[in-house]
């Protein structure tokens, strides 16, 4: 008897300090990170994505151009994706998080391709299989590899939508000399906006579907487009080529109320930031990283960016602290240097 009650007591002082310690040192509120890049040459060394994998992000997103296929042999598609998937990086980087992936021209099958690309349905067979996509999921039974993926971080919740480009995309439009700024385009001009409504980046299947998914319950939404979203027209491949397409994403994000969107993109072989503001909805940010070995000799006119350009390799971060509510938006290059970082309140990323 004298036994159990000094095992009483002992359980109470136990359970005394363990209050005490908790009132002490309260649990830390959850960080989500999520890691992303694009364009990387399967052949070249990609130290990138090691430096990725120590930031111990709960996912990493490929924005595209993954490999660059640029084929219509489906063997050497697939061989040049295995190549890449064999290196120790990306195996590493597979080893510590979640994978995610949407495609560009370059892994979907051939430069500025849209959906007139004639193997698009055998290269998403390949897209699929290597990045190991259930049997059971919903884009094996319709056209695209667009998507949505929920992540947890205690009672928070990221949505993660991955757009497809080019599985609908219709031709871009040619430049042909129409005037222009030629001091600040001191390069060749290749494509130039579309005027009329009867051309699409989603096609009529994806927008209801993105309707849909956008109705769903979450704290942040991070959209994936391998293309960039929030650069102002620069004669290259982007959402700007689609002007009534891009205001379409932003009347639909206002219609259905959607808090907490912030873009991510590649492409272009550099990083920055682009602030998009439309009448009517909280500023919308798109965070560019396209770098993962690729390069580019300058970064074109953008009116929207606020941070960048960043032209050495790199990858992007979204670090959402929830305990402050801000969200930072990070580059960081291949010497492991945090290159800028944009810090938004969570408040600021609402208009209701």
């Amino acid at each position: 008897m004298k036994n159990q009650l000094i095992f009483f007591v002992l359980a109470i002082f136990a359970a005394s300090c363990n209050t005490q310690a908790s009132k002490e040192a309260p649990a830390a509120a959850p960080v989500t990170r999520i890691a992303f890049g694009s364009c990387g040459y399967q052949d070249q060394v990609q130290p990138v994505l090691r430096l990725a994998a120590a930031q111990q992000p709960d996912a990493f997103v490929f924005l595209g151009d993954n490999i660059y296929g640029d084929t219509h042999n489906m063997d050497t598609l697939r061989n040049k994706y295995e190549r890449w998937m064999a290196k120790p990086e990306y195996q590493a980087l597979k080893d510590s998080t979640t994978i995610l992936a949407t495609w560009d021209d370059h892994d979907y099958g051939w430069n500025d391709s849209g959906r007139h690309y004639p193997e698009k349905e055998l290269s998403k067979a390949i897209f699929l299989d290597v990045f190991e996509v259930p049997e059971s999921d919903e884009r094996y039974t319709r056209p695209g590899i667009y998507t949505d993926h929920m992540l947890k971080a205690g009672d928070k919740t990221v949505q993660i939508i991955l757009l497809d480009t080019r599985t609908f995309r219709d031709d871009v439009r040619p430049y042909e000399g129409q005037e222009v700024d030629t001091v600040a385009f001191h390069y060749e001009l290749g494509y130039w906006p579309y005027e009329t409504k009867d051309s699409t980046m989603l096609g009529e299947a994806q927008w209801a579907w993105l309707g849909k998914v956008l109705e769903k319950s979450a704290d942040l939404r991070v959209i994936a487009s391998s293309t960039q979203f929030g650069i102002t027209y620069n004669g290259y491949e982007a959402w700007a080529n689609f002007p009534h397409e891009q205001e379409r994403m932003l009347e639909l994000i206002k219609a259905k109320k959607a808090n907490g969107v912030v873009f991510i993109s590649g492409d272009v072989h550099y990083a920055e930031v682009s602030k998009v503001s439309y009448p009517g909805l909280y500023p919308i940010y798109d965070v560019t990283s396209s770098g993962i070995t690729s390069t580019w000799g300058f970064a074109t006119p953008n009116d929207n960016r606020i941070q960048g350009p960043v032209m050495e390799n790199h990858f992007g971060l979204l670090e959402m602290d929830w305990g402050k509510e801000e969200l930072h938006m990070k580059v960081i290059d291949v010497a492991g240097q945090e290159r800028f970082t944009e810090t938004v309140s969570y408040d600021e990323l609402k208009s209701w």
